[in-house]
């Protein structure tokens, strides 16, 4: 029964894997390639340690190694995304031709490297209490 699920997270692994794989060729543009890039890869380093730690459940060591990777991974493939994609936005890496809406626009300050948040919106109702 091990094996059969070995093979099944593997198989997983791998399609996610793949995923990823086409993200990167199909998509128009940096940040678009890296946000399939980053969900499918995690998903599929995920599942390919997940079947390490079910095949090798009986050790301690290789299960604990294995579970601790998966945590490290969901925690920082995001993290890094985030701040790869800003500085690229930093630095002038255009957005896809077809993109309708780009938040920061007009926000980030050149000289301090620090981002305006948006103005926040008047409620009226709130006012008059």
């Amino acid at each position: 029964m091990r094996e059969i699920i070995t093979i099944i997270f593997i198989v997983l692994g791998a399609f996610f894997m793949l995923v990823a794989a086409v993200g990167i060729n199909r998509m128009p543009d940096l940040y678009l390639r890296m946000s399939a890039t980053t969900k499918a890869a995690t998903l599929g380093a995920g599942f390919m340690l997940l079947a390490a730690l079910v095949h090798f459940s009986y050790d301690i060591g290789v299960s604990s190694r294995a579970l601790a990777t998966i945590l490290f991974l969901l925690a920082t493939a995001p993290v890094a995304a985030h701040m790869i994609g800003r500085a690229a936005y930093f630095n002038g890496v255009p957005l896809w031709k077809d993109s309708v809406v780009d938040e920061l626009r007009g926000r980030y300050d050149e000289l301090t490297h620090s981002l305006a948040s948006s103005p926040e919106p008047i409620d009226d109702a709130s006012d008059s209490v």
